[in-house]
């Protein structure tokens, strides 16, 4: 670093001026809103058009969970190597472009082989979000501020669990256009995004809009010691494993919720397409709280002195036990008491998830927090696909989602002590 360049030492966030970082979250969330708008309307179209339509059992809608989640472990695990070469701009660019015109082509599916081959190119553009979103966080934040961040941006995921069922109905019944007009109106809608990142988008180093005081905060850790990690090195790391075994655990119960969830509200409580909208909306407000909040604690405990080890995984405990009653879900008699306590798990997942997020960039060093990103993210597409087969034949045998809810109630707990058991000390890993 020349002197000409070099920023001046901080100690705190800069207050009065230097807030671009934050237009950089504001992109993220907005596309994790259009990411999750894609991929939740399937799930959402299924009980009223989709399965009637096409004739699907329940085996048959899994198994297109399925190969989504299959294209969607691969491209996550090459979006993550991809983005570290490349970049957060152009490889989130890249991943957008093809989600986005994949979306699209849901409008022309006849069969259910047609079902599986567009899920599947959803499933690897969709690969390429979480990396590059995780990676651009890891470029333009220091430690003390990736958790909140990360938890705002992926509250998106949730915003986008909202805007579906109010977009979905109006396209589809109140203006009669039909399940296939909606796939092609939002996604040409959404591609409004991609000149926006590509404008506004740059490394902090190389961007005119920051200012000394805000750069010298973003680089405020030490600097990495490390500048190229291969592929052999990550693998052997506990701490790789620490992160892409908690995804495997945790991620399956997220997709769960996202696809199933319109289907047991329709069979447990007789609600369509024109009246999930409030419990669905309320269930992914709670967790949009929980995102935000579950990043918050992280940051409010290391503010209060707390060391990053602890802060971190308190804030798991307490999202972890917070998700235990969901067990009950399946039971309970009155909808909204069944909502009340699936958002609570859905909050917990969101506020897990944001503190597990940070874990690869707390630990590794800039080039690798991709590839570990995208490791994990592999992990957690197979856990999904294991989980829809699992959720498709306790459906199709059984009839009932009481064995489902038990598992997504425990997992937490077992992912936190899987982190702590391969991650004990919660230090950088040695990569050298």
């Amino acid at each position: 670093m020349t002197t000409e360049n070099a920023a001046p030492p901080v100690t705190a966030a800069p207050t009065a001026v230097g807030k671009y970082r934050w237009i950089v979250v504001a992109l993220l969330f907005f596309a994790m809103v259009i990411n999750y708008v894609d991929r939740q309307m399937i799930g959402f179209l299924k009980p009223d058009y989709l399965q009637p339509e096409f004739g699907w059992s329940e085996r048959d809608y899994a198994d297109i969970v399925f190969w989504f989640q299959a294209s969607y472990a691969v491209a996550y695990l090459l979006f993550g190597r991809i983005i570290d070469k490349i970049g957060a701009k152009w490889g989130f660019a890249a991943a957008f472009t093809i989600w986005t015109v994949a979306h699209i082509a849901h409008s022309g599916a006849r069969s259910l082989t047609h079902f599986f081959l567009v899920r599947m190119a959803l499933g690897i553009g969709e690969g390429g979000a979480f990396p590059g979103g995780i990676k651009a966080v890891a470029d333009w934040f220091p430690k003390k501020e990736r958790a909140f961040a990360t938890g705002i941006f992926n509250a998106g995921t949730n915003i986008g669990a909202i805007v579906t069922p109010l977009v979905v109905p109006f396209i589809v019944v109140d203006l009669a256009m039909g399940w296939r007009a909606s796939f092609v109106i939002i996604g040409i809608a959404t591609l409004l995004w991609l000149p926006a990142w590509l404008l506004l988008y740059k490394n902090p180093r190389e961007h005119k809009k920051i200012s000394k005081e805000e750069l010298a905060w973003i680089e405020s850790d030490p600097p990495d010691t490390v500048t190229k990690v291969g592929w052999l090195k990550v693998l052997r790391q506990r701490e790789t494993w620490a992160y892409a075994i908690g995804k495997f655990l945790i991620d399956p119960i997220w997709w769960f919720f996202l696809f199933w969830l319109p289907d047991f509200l329709g069979k447990s409580y007789g609600l369509d397409i024109k009246t999930f909208g409030p419990p669905i909306i309320a269930i992914y407000l709670l967790s949009d709280v929980g995102s935000i909040g579950g990043g918050y604690i992280s940051s409010f405990f290391l503010k209060r002195g707390m060391s990053l080890h602890a802060a971190r995984k308190t804030a798991m405990l307490i999202c972890a036990l917070c998700a235990l009653p969901v067990v009950f879900a399946a039971e309970a008699s009155n909808m909204w008491v069944a909502v009340l306590i699936i958002g609570l798990a859905t909050a917990a997942h969101q506020g897990f998830s944001a503190n597990l997020y940070t874990l690869p960039s707390d630990v590794f060093p800039r080039s690798a927090v991709g590839t570990v990103v995208g490791i994990g993210g592999m992990l957690g597409g197979i856990g999904g696909m294991v989980f829809a087969k699992y959720v498709g034949e306790v459906l199709e045998r059984i009839g009932t989602y009481t064995p489902i809810f038990i598992v997504a109630g425990s997992v937490y707990l077992i992912a936190l002590l899987v982190v702590h058991l391969l991650c004990p000390r919660y230090e950088p890993a040695k990569v050298e």
